[in-house]
């Protein structure tokens, strides 16, 4: 609520409280269905699978990220006091008894169990990220939640994978949070382009909270504020020594440099942010290195991509690293997933009934899943989606693995920097095919034979016809 002092002129904002992100990041079907299965005393499970349909035209393969952040929602998911009130005031459940909101809503929470893809793993379409068996209440209710945390974490990390490639080694630092979708999304994106790959993010919030490298230069509007450049370059250095990290390009990027030597500077680094990167970044260089400060770096950034990396990679540009925003807070070439979460399987007393949807061009595949990776010689060679009671290919390797059971984690938290090795380990396992940045190849991905015939089966008893199966 505002309200507004005549005699300051002065407004004041009266918040309400304001609860963590949680039981109520959900759509409100979700509630009217749970209130339907409540009414009807309904207690059986269901099995639903978080997967994407088909990978962005400029990818060949996702990197699973947004597990770690999905578990402490699950785990901390639960219907405070004043949420509960909100919802009786929800017009479309005017008609929903009492008993829902006073017995049902309090004592819920997430006792389901659930298994993932551990972070940083390579992904393809059709694959199961994450799996949740759960009453079909507590599944449903979560399923925004952990839509919006893995798809837009698993963008982003699948970004940076391949920015981090084209970078060949050189750090990449994520800059993007000016241009996130708001201060949470810029958090989130930041976690995620380490995950994928990236060495610092100049983050603070996300710095403080995931204990993650923090990067940063100096803003073109401290050197027009000072009275010239050598000023202001001479101020920073003073304050932060072998750290500091010049912004050179501010008036023209060749005086600067000159300037900067003939006053006796020798920064760590220099950053050039705009203009003929190539042919700035090889002037600026050799004008160091005359003056003996080979030691200094030189960092570019604006408007970068992978493809903008790779192309002064090539070129042999002397550059030592680079600085990425918009392209990966925003995963601007493939800002959202074809993400679904969808109903596998039910349970009722025992008796398991695989479930699929037939509708034309969202159609789904019944049954709990695994994946399998075969692996030959420490290379990546094909995945097969099949039915957990299938064995796999001898030799490949199960991917989902159980992290949750009956609401309670079963796996310790994986730290951010191990999930990082273990990607760029995953990724560079893939076929280099596949890792390109135009035209990735396609990764092969076969069904199983027992999930084969089994969607044979339900289709012809849907429709009467038989389904291609491959």
């Amino acid at each position: 609520m505002i309200h507004y002092h005549r005699a300051t002129r002065h407004y004041r904002f009266d918040f309400l409280h304001m609860a963590p992100a949680g039981a109520l990041s959900t759509d409100l079907y979700e509630f009217t269905m749970a209130a339907g299965y409540h009414v009807a005393g309904d207690t059986a499970r269901g099995t639903f699978e978080l997967f994407v349909r088909e990978l962005p035209p400029t990818r060949g393969y996702l990197v699973a990220a947004g597990l770690e952040p999905a578990l402490e929602f699950l785990a901390s998911w639960r219907f405070l006091p004043d949420q509960i009130d909100f919802l009786r005031s929800v017009p479309a459940l005017a008609g929903v008894p009492g008993s829902f909101f006073d017995e049902y809503l309090p004592q819920l929470r997430f006792r389901g169990d659930v298994w993932a893809m551990p972070e940083g793993t390579p992904v393809f379409a059709g694959e199961p990220l994450l799996r949740v068996t759960a009453t079909l209440a507590e599944a449903q209710l979560v399923e925004t939640g952990l839509l919006s945390t893995v798809l837009f974490q698993t963008s982003v990390a699948s970004r940076a994978a391949r920015v981090a490639g084209a970078a060949a080694g050189r750090p990449v630092t994520e800059f993007g949070g000016r241009r996130a979708h708001g201060t949470d999304a810029a958090v989130a994106a930041a976690r995620a382009a380490i995950l994928g790959g990236c060495a610092a993010t100049s983050n603070v919030e996300a710095g403080f909270r995931y204990r993650i490298p923090l990067a940063g230069t100096m803003a073109h509007s401290w050197v027009m504020a000072s009275t010239d450049e050598v000023s202001a370059f001479r101020r920073y250095e003073e304050l932060f020594g072998e750290q500091a990290v010049l912004v050179i390009d501010t008036y023209d990027p060749v005086v600067a440099t000159d300037a900067m030597i003939a006053a006796g500077l020798k920064p760590a680094a220099v950053r050039l942010d705009s203009g003929d990167l190539d042919t700035l970044s090889r002037t600026v260089r050799a004008r160091l290195d005359a003056a003996s400060l080979t030691s200094t770096r030189i960092l570019v950034s604006g408007d970068l991509d992978e493809h903008r990396v790779a192309a002064l990679v090539a070129s042999r540009a002397p550059i030592d690293g680079f600085g990425v925003g918009t392209a990966l807070s925003t995963s601007s070439d493939a800002p959202s997933l074809s993400g679904v979460y969808k109903l596998v399987e039910t349970e009722q007393d025992g008796v398991s009934t695989p479930l699929m949807k037939l509708s034309e061009g969202k159609r789904t595949e019944p049954g709990r899943k695994q994946v399998w990776r075969l692996r030959e010689g420490g290379r990546a060679v094909s995945d097969t989606v099949g039915l957990i009671r299938e064995s796999g290919p001898a030799g490949a390797e199960p991917l989902l693995r159980q992290v949750m059971s009956r609401g309670e984690r079963v796996l310790a938290p994986v730290s951010l920097s191990a999930s990082r090795s273990a990607c760029l380990t995953a990724v560079t396992e893939l076929p280099a095919e596949v890792r390109r940045l135009e035209a990735p190849a396609d990764y092969p991905v076969a069904r199983g034979a027992a999930l084969g015939r089994l969607v044979e089966r339900l289709s012809t008893e849907r429709t009467g016809v038989t389904p291609d199966v491959e």
